[in-house]
């Protein structure tokens, strides 16, 4: 399945837009410096996009080439755990693999969280490379 085209074209209303533009501006501690590591192919070489619109939902992190949402999760989370499942339902009905890490796992522990992302594009671009 092509990823890319899950989000290319699709239509977007101008406030999910906005909010997307403002998330990018005001991320989290734990969620920028994940992106510090993410960020201009630095992890492999694989590109990913921060706060990228899917469908009506906005996710932190995005890799199009092998399908992978990665989610930086506060304490806001422990309260919304049915609707975090719900979403990531969504998601992996679309195809995506979708990982999620605890703020104070990527400010504590960020060689792990970035070891653990890493191997999950290597796989899912071996997977990618099988489908074609």
């Amino acid at each position: 399945m092509p990823f890319n085209s899950i989000i290319t074209g699709q239509k977007t209303s101008p406030e999910l837009i906005a909010l997307a533009k403002e998330l990018r501006e005001k991320m989290t501690p734990a969620e920028s410096q994940l992106w510090q590591a993410l960020r201009a192919n630095r992890l492999g070489g694989f590109h990913f996009r921060r706060q990228q619109i899917i469908g009506s939902y906005i996710v932190d992190f995005y890799c199009h080439v092998v399908g992978l949402v990665v989610e930086v999760d506060g304490g806001i989370h422990l309260s919304q755990q049915a609707d975090d499942h719900y979403r990531d339902s969504y998601l992996q009905g679309l195809g995506l693999t979708v990982l999620r890490f605890t703020n104070a796992e990527v400010e504590q522990q960020i060689d792990q969280v970035l070891s653990v992302i890493h191997g999950l594009c290597l796989a899912g671009k071996q997977r990618t490379l099988h489908e074609e």
